[in-house]
């Protein structure tokens, strides 16, 4: 049945159109213009023939309003497709552009530690602070010079605060 099915779908659209007419017009002619002595002999053919070829006319007819009706959906899909793509491009543009922001700000921020972090260490902070600030801050060089904990250990620290690599 597909093989009859692609064969007809060779034929122009408008000869199902044409033959259910014709169809139609035939059982009509059979059935109501019986009296006439060529249609009354052949009336039963006419209207087996008649019948046959509406029900076929129908069938494609359908069959081709079905294919449109899918192609329209297929066509709709894929500008859906398309305005889905074009919009994931622009999503995965702003997304980079944020991971870039994100990568400087990180940036700035391990500099800003690490600086801050080099300021006590190189106690040059004392430098900078006057008053009775500087004093808290010297104690509190003097605590981390005498602090219990080992100085490799304050060494890793630093250097996971400054993005350093570890070294071996």
């Amino acid at each position: 049945m597909d093989q009859l099915t692609w064969m007809f779908g060779f034929l122009p659209s408008w000869f199902w159109n044409v033959l259910l007419i014709l169809s139609l017009m035939a059982l009509i002619a059979s059935w109501v213009l019986k009296f006439i002595p060529f249609i009354g002999t052949y009336r039963l053919p006419l209207q087996v023939i008649g019948i046959i070829a509406a029900i076929t006319s129908v069938w494609f007819l359908g069959a081709a309003s079905n294919e449109a009706k899918w192609k329209l959906k297929v066509t709709e899909a894929e500008a859906k497709a398309k305005e889905a793509q074009i919009l994931a491009q622009k999503l995965n543009h702003d997304l980079s552009i944020l991971a870039d922001k994100k990568t400087v700000i990180r940036e700035e921020k391990t500099k800003t530690i690490t600086k801050y972090i080099d300021s006590w260490i190189t106690k040059e902070i004392t430098k900078t602070v006057e008053g009775p600030e500087r004093i808290k801050i010297e104690k509190i060089i003097e605590y981390i010079e005498r602090c219990p904990i080992p100085k490799e250990l304050l060494d890793i620290h630093n250097q996971a605060a400054k993005g350093e690599e570890m070294k071996k």
